[in-house]
């Protein structure tokens, strides 16, 4: 049975804490909203879900359902279980800081998805030791044969969700990634609120 839903709303992070055996339902509620989603171990914040290690588990850049996400340690800490989206996510780019956008030209303080992280993860009481690369959900790096990426449009349409279940008690984060200067979120560059449910 699942719980009610609640809101990542747009340019913000939340953090959850799953129970081994429990899931999160993440609900691109507009279509066009990338979020950026890391997983912890509870107790070990040291250890949590690496990219770098899934490209080697998994031999893909493009995790599907069924796959299984692991750590650092190459453990399993999620498992992709339903994706009714079109695949595609993002497993190579970095999360947004203040540094890509002063590249982008911003002048100022511009939502980012690493403070986003880092706040979240204060509002339980905990701080990592650095902001790991993310499972972007939904964000569309295409990868050309001769290796260059391209920065396209989500794939997906409004309702489409994720399934991820955890293999171990662990710390769930998300954020919606307030990038408004180039169109992953979308062509109007607009950043969007997303939906979550935690399911038995």
């Amino acid at each position: 049975m699942g719980q009610e839903l609640e809101v990542v709303p747009a340019r913000q992070g939340r953090a959850v804490r799953l129970a081994a055996g429990q899931a999160i339902q993440i609900i691109n509620t507009h279509g066009q909203q990338v979020v950026d989603t890391w997983c912890f171990n509870a107790a070990d914040m040291a250890e949590f879900m690496s990219m770098e290690h899934i490209h080697g588990m998994l031999e893909t850049v493009f995790p599907v359902e069924g796959d299984a996400l692991v750590t650092n340690q190459r453990r399993p800490i999620l498992m992709l279980e339903r994706d009714t989206s079109p695949g595609r996510h993002d497993t190579v780019i970095a999360a947004c800081d203040r540094y890509r956008y002063a590249l982008l030209g911003c002048v100022g303080h511009h939502d980012n998805c690493t403070d986003n992280l880092f706040a979240a993860l204060a509002d339980l009481g905990l701080r990592p030791a650095e902001c790991p690369s993310p499972l972007n959900l939904w964000m569309n790096i295409p990868i050309a044969a001769d290796g260059r990426i391209t920065w396209a449009e989500p794939l997906c349409k409004p309702g489409d969700h994720v399934i991820l279940r955890a293999a171990m008690d662990c710390i769930v984060v998300m954020s919606t990634c307030p990038q408004d200067m180039i169109p992953i979120n979308g062509a109007d560059c607009t950043p969007t609120e997303v939906h979550f449910r935690l399911l038995d």
